[in-house]
């Protein structure tokens, strides 16, 4: 009978063990990294952001494709919040912190139009603009217009979180970041950080305060730190010091199919314009959106090309 016993109760802790085991959350262990050539091919996060929730833009909807309009968007920010989230721009010149704001929307395409821009570096004026068209590059033109800026798609690239929680905002809440904007340009201009100088005209417009580059062919990106120029400045502090300014990019007639000519803002409509023309993408209608570019921009009917060879004009290397 002990022995029936001890069966029964060894078969008893065996069921519950394996029922236990069944029930226990299998914990999955994070790969490996890549080796360090995949790490360098893909310097950028790919993972979409946490906070929002975008699907992939598709310029014309698939038929039977699910809806994307029924999705709700993401709580909107407070003023304080899109005050924090805009202070790293807010200070760019009108035309660039425009493109900057309509490619936040694409967010997801960022990653990869930085790790182009990186590759090309080296390449600025016509021929990057020939080059951006030899590869049948696929993004939006708001993204390909700032393939210009490395640095600038490379800080957005670097913070997926912070850039797509900006596109959505741009997307649901326009105006408010907007607002969020002209408050944080006003802090600087009252503490004597953004003033008119050697690179941009700073201008009062109807209490709108307008950064506008003084030759429109010629972009300075600004340095800055917001911890420093929306803050009151410390006694002794050189308020000069507070902005310093990028190498030139310039931007020639070949970008006019990116919208570089005629964007900038109608603050007080709350209008983004881009090549002369209102930018109306919102959170409702992001998956089929195009843009009425003035000048018309040709989508690549061909894939992208993914490897060749542009020449580099100082030192005469080629570059893949």
């Amino acid at each position: 009978m002990k022995t029936i016993h001890k069966t029964l109760s060894a078969l008893t802790l065996l069921t519950l063990s394996g029922i236990s085991l069944a029930q226990a959350p299998i914990e999955r262990q994070a790969p490996p990294p890549p080796p360090p050539d995949q790490q360098q091919a893909q310097p950028y996060p790919q993972n979409p952001p946490a906070y929002p929730q975008q699907d992939q833009p598709q310029y014309q909807q698939q038929p039977g494709a699910p809806d994307q309009q029924q999705q709700a968007p993401p709580p909107p920010l407070a003023p304080q919040q899109l005050d924090q989230l805009v202070q790293r721009i807010a200070l760019y010149p009108d035309p660039l912190l425009a493109q900057v704001l309509t490619a936040s929307t694409f967010w997801n395409e960022i990653p990869d139009a930085a790790t182009w821009a990186q590759q090309h570096s080296f390449m600025t004026g016509d021929s990057l603009a020939q080059a951006i068209q030899t590869d049948n590059l696929p993004w939006d033109p708001s993204v390909l217009a700032l393939l210009p800026f490395p640095n600038v798609l490379d800080m957005m690239a670097r913070d997926p979180q912070w850039t797509g929680t900006l596109g959505n905002a741009v997307l649901s809440q326009r105006p408010d970041v907007m607002d969020a904007v002209q408050r944080q340009r006003r802090v600087a201009h009252d503490y004597g950080y953004l003033t008119p100088n050697s690179y941009d005209n700073v201008v009062d417009n109807g209490g709108y305060l307008e950064i506008q580059p003084i030759n429109p062919a010629y972009y300075y990106v600004p340095i800055y730190s917001p911890a420093v120029v929306f803050y009151r400045p410390r006694p002794g502090f050189i308020i000069s010091t507070g902005i310093r300014f990028g190498p030139v990019v310039t931007i020639g007639p070949a970008f006019g199919v990116y919208g570089w000519y005629g964007a900038g803002f109608g603050w007080g409509g709350h209008a983004i314009f881009i090549d002369h023309h209102p930018w109306t993408r919102t959170y409702y209608n992001r998956g089929v959106y195009v843009h009425p570019y003035a000048h018309p921009y040709v989508r690549p009917a061909s894939p992208r090309v993914e490897s060749h060879a542009h020449y580099e004009e100082h030192g005469g290397d080629h570059h893949h």
